[in-house]
């Protein structure tokens, strides 16, 4: 399974920062978490080893998780691509027809997207629907309310 991730350069950063962090910083904290629980005596009944185990598990496994997809990271200069398309990287600018309200988005990769930010997944319905139209072009997006109908206004790699 060798796929790719694509992801900004931002992305990247950011997921290089939380593995830095959970190695040099979490990772030291909870080993000294477990030391300590581990002199309070009986471990059977010690809730704070238990929990301190349970994060060490999940901070393994995250770094795990990270290292995996830095390594298979693909980062996309979006100013290398052609902007008369929607494409991974573009901000869109987009029309919910029913409503005539506008929205924003960009779309990068799954661990970037943070709706409250207008960060879209690449792998979001909303995406894959807008995924090669243009300027103009009126695409449907099913949705748990029905269909709807949104129309490109404008495509910009910002």
């Amino acid at each position: 399974m060798n796929e790719k991730f694509p992801m900004t350069a931002e992305g990247l950063k950011m997921l290089r920062e939380e593995l830095e962090n959970l190695k040099n910083t979490e990772r030291p904290n909870v080993i000294k978490a477990i030391s300590e629980a581990r002199e309070h005596g009986d471990l059977s009944e010690n809730a704070e080893y238990h929990a301190a185990r349970d994060r060490q598990s999940f901070i393994e496994g995250r770094i795990a998780e990270l290292e995996n997809k830095i390594t298979r990271a693909e980062v996309i200069d979006p100013t290398k691509l052609d902007d008369s398309k929607v494409t991974f990287g573009a901000t869109v600018v987009i029309t919910d027809l029913e409503t005539n309200q506008k929205h924003t988005y960009k779309i990068v990769g799954t661990d970037e997207a943070d709706i409250e930010k207008n960060l879209i997944s690449v792998s979001a319905p909303l995406c894959r629907a807008m995924i090669n139209k243009t300027v103009h072009d009126i695409f449907e997006v099913q949705t748990p309310k029905g269909v709807k109908e949104y129309e490109i206004n404008s495509i910009s790699f910002i």
